[in-house]
């Protein structure tokens, strides 16, 4: 899986740019705020027609301007594919793929299997929960349509249900209709629950030994996944909580509350371990992931390190540099100086200066 080119218009801080790119390793370099990242920004859209950084599509849109374009070509399992992205001011997004309109984001998710690391990633163990839900969600969401479809519809339950329960603070002739709703939370609340469980299970058959390569075999991790409810329990709890429920307006149970811990020789790495624990962690996750989806699809994935580098000590680095063999990856940095030290092969280099792309060096 590779992407041969991407053309951007209007799009953040670039009002026209092409940039192509090798099936090795790419750099983007450039002083910050210079629009590094809004390219990798626009490659995680593609894939999962969602920003990183922004919920809403008007923000990503050049300023002045009323419609953006993404567009890329790819390759997959030997065969060419484009994908465009027609992003509008006071509109929903079209998606097509070769040219075709898709009805459905579903549609898209697959086509593209990216792997995004960030600094904030390294803080995930110490993040709010909804951060470590949205790292199984991104991921599950690339790798099974059906999953997305049901987390969608879960969460659109959620929000129907609390505004019911809104309501019914006000006239609970409504209450009636909260079992129509809580038939259905529950319902798609158990496929998302058991589809997380599964992928847990699966990255904890790799992290153990990536971690113990990483501390040199002094640490053991593993994952779990702390349910916010079972899914044998669901329906009696959510009976239960109903006056607990319309007491705060919300639903007070559910995946949507879920949570990971992270347990680093039977202790929890959020309480227990020190910084530098915590960022190794957070590599091994990484790390855990890149292997799984090889699994998974049989193809390695795409590989998005944005400014992750200078956040990593040499060991880590070393261990980050030493598992892309093989995957197509771009790297945004400030300089480029430490890869050729670590003797790195580059294939291509890009300067990036106030949304100009210029070529600056590389194998190829």
């Amino acid at each position: 899986m590779f992407i041969e080119s991407l053309a951007l218009n209007n799009f953040r801080n670039y009002e026209e740019a092409e940039i192509d790119f090798s099936h090795g390793i790419n750099i983007l370099y450039g002083d910050n705020a210079q629009g590094k990242t809004n390219i990798l920004e626009a490659i995680y859209m593609l894939a999962t027609t969602k920003s990183h950084r922004s919920s809403k599509d008007k923000e990503i849109i050049r300023f002045d301007n009323e419609e953006s374009h993404i567009r890329a070509q790819i390759i997959k399992n030997d065969l060419n594919h484009r994908i465009d992205m027609h992003l509008r001011r006071n509109k929903n997004k079209g998606v097509a793929i070769d040219m075709l309109p898709i009805k459905k984001s579903a549609e898209l998710f697959g086509l593209l299997n990216i792997i995004f690391f960030s600094p904030e990633d390294l803080t995930i163990i110490k993040d709010s929960p909804s951060e470590r839900r949205r790292f199984i969600d991104m991921e599950l969401c690339q790798l099974n349509r059906i999953y997305y479809n049901n987390l969608s519809t879960y969460n659109k339950i959620v929000n129907q249900r609390n505004n019911l329960l809104k309501q019914i603070s006000f006239d609970n002739k409504n209450l009636d209709m909260l079992d129509v709703w809580d038939s259905q939370l529950v319902d798609y609340g158990i496929k998302v629950i058991k589809d997380r469980n599964n992928f847990i299970d699966m990255i904890n058959e790799i992290i153990i030994d990536i971690h113990k390569n990483l501390t040199s075999g002094k640490e053991e991790l593993s994952l779990i996944y702390d349910k916010n409810i079972s899914e044998d329990s669901f329906a009696t709890e959510l009976c239960l909580k109903r006056e607990v429920d319309l007491r705060y307006q919300s639903t007070q149970i559910g995946p949507h509350r879920d949570d990971i811990i992270f347990m680093i020789n039977g202790m929890d790495a959020k309480k227990y371990g020190s910084q530098g624990q915590q960022r190794t962690v957070a590599l091994s996750l990484k790390l855990a992931e890149i292997e799984l989806v090889k699994r998974l699809i049989n193809d390695n994935p795409i590989l998005l390190l944005d400014d992750v580098m200078s956040e990593l000590d040499s060991t880590r680095r070393d261990a980050l540099l030493s598992s892309i063999s093989g995957i197509q990856t771009i790297i945004t940095c400030t300089g480029y100086d430490d890869f050729i030290k670590e003797r790195i092969s580059i294939d291509m280099i890009y300067k990036v200066t106030q949304g100009t792309l210029e070529r600056s060096g590389g194998n190829v």
